[in-house]
């Protein structure tokens, strides 16, 4: 049997070691210590906002000392059912025990090298994630659900919390738009990597002469903004509406006018939320996605005024589309910017299996994709 060998063990931990490295583990240890000790200290849970906080960031930093330290016992143990192999003659249960530990191992790497490129101020946070429909008309709101549903299933799969804000059901067939605020280690940081407009071809399901359709639809991922950062909004700059909740396919959420529309009148920027039984709690679902589309329009604002001063961009971009999905004449996802691509289109949009797109561009964009090209959009 093909087992894994000494040198594929060895690269392991290396790249564990540069991990380790990355994620400066003795720092973090010591202000483990020193977080633990805080949180011990009488009246620590006077302010209560501030506790919460703090044992959040030693939760956190207790996470990723933990990971380094599981992996280094899975490459010890790996090694050690590799010895015990080799003074047995070729024991096929140890190197198939060996191999286990081995991919077991090489999974937690690439996630410890994933959060060691995340470092921007929001990445190891939460996400409000956006799908709305592009061109295509009924099949851009077909694609739009088919979408939503693919980024439930993977939420699922990661095991990070979802709350459905807002997913009105379209006239036809598929959903108007869908807003969902994604809670779990690293979302926003992993979820960024799908901003942009997805394409899909297939046969019409609404064409009577089943010609092949293309229809697009954008999603937008923005970090839930931390307590410590406020954005101030006057009363005088939002409208409130409230109306009737409905969720996909026409069935009612409740029977009262409970969804709450917000509007913030100086930027024109819409919020809708009807997940939750209460205006008082949808009002409250709005005004956090409003304060973090309002931070995230202002670093836009920023970013446009520093390439007024450097000049003109060179630089091409990424085109109008990010990941093609393809139905017809074949099957296939295919990544436009890193050149990931699988057969397997099943597996992409009804079990969610994003991973391998959602790495390959971290690694990609961090210049970690082994000398890989992306591919050409055109």
């Amino acid at each position: 049997m093909e087992a894994v060998s000494r040198a594929e063990l060895e690269a392991l931990g290396a790249r564990l070691s540069e991990v380790e490295q990355y994620l400066h583990l003795d720092e973090k240890r010591t202000r483990i210590v020193a977080l633990e000790q805080q949180s011990a200290a009488p009246g620590f849970w006077d302010d209560a906002e501030a506790a919460r906080s703090l044992m959040s960031e030693l939760a956190q930093m207790k996470d990723d000392v933990e990971a380094v330290e599981r992996a280094r016992a899975m490459l010890s143990d790996a090694g050690a059912a590799l010895d015990l192999a080799d003074e047995m003659d070729g024991d096929e249960e140890l190197l198939a025990e060996a191999q286990k530990l081995a991919c077991e191992l090489e999974r937690n790497v690439d996630e410890l090298e994933l959060a060691s490129w995340f470092t921007g101020e929001f990445d190891h946070g939460d996400a409000i994630l956006t799908i709305k429909p592009g061109q295509g008309g009924l099949e851009a709101q077909d694609w739009t659900f088919m979408l939503f549903k693919m980024y439930m299933k993977y939420c699922e799969r990661r095991g990070w919390k979802v709350t459905v804000n807002d997913c009105p059901a379209a006239e036809v067939i598929g959903i108007d738009r869908a807003t969902i605020t994604v809670e779990g280690k690293n979302a926003f940081g992993m979820l960024r990597a799908e901003a942009g407009v997805h394409r899909l071809v297939r046969i019409s399901p609404t064409d009577a002469k089943k010609r092949r359709q293309t229809t697009f639809a954008g999603v937008e991922v923005i970090p839930v903004l931390p307590d410590n950062i406020d954005i101030e909004i006057a009363p005088d700059d939002i409208r409130v509406d409230v109306y009737h909740a409905s969720g996909p396919g026409g069935q009612g959420v409740n029977t009262t006018d409970s969804a709450v529309r917000v509007t913030h009148l100086p930027t024109g920027i819409v919020v809708t939320c009807q997940n939750e039984r209460s205006q008082i709690q949808n009002k409250a679902a709005c005004m956090q996605i409003l304060k973090a589309r309002l931070y995230e329009l202002e670093l836009k604002k920023r970013a446009e005024q520093l390439d007024e001063i450097r000049g003109p961009k060179t630089e091409i971009g990424f085109g109008n589309q990010i990941r093609s999905y393809v139905l017809y004449p074949y099957q296939m996802v295919k990544d436009l910017r890193t050149g990931v691509e699988t057969g397997n289109v099943e597996s992409v949009l009804e079990d969610g299996d994003l991973d391998p797109f959602i790495i390959g561009y971290h690694r990609w964009a961090t210049g970690n994709a082994d000398g890989a090209e992306a591919a050409d959009p055109a």
